[in-house]
């Protein structure tokens, strides 16, 4: 059976160029929502730091 498979030069060039732009991004966000969440830890930072590392490890990893 042939598996459907999607590669990362097939997503239009639109989807490329925010994910580059995402990329560049979230390292800071993340290291700025870790800080943050250690000094003052509510609910919404922790949750918010959650959201940030799943992005930047599926960016980083090609997931998305």
């Amino acid at each position: 059976m042939k598996r459907n498979k999607f590669h990362k030069y097939k997503y239009s060039p639109w989807f490329i160029t925010s994910r580059r732009i995402a990329g560049q991004f979230i390292v800071p966000f993340t290291i700025f929502q870790f800080i943050r969440t250690l000094f003052l830890p509510t609910v919404l930072d922790v949750l918010l730091l959650m959201i940030f590392l799943v992005i930047a490890i599926s960016i980083y990893l090609d997931i998305i």
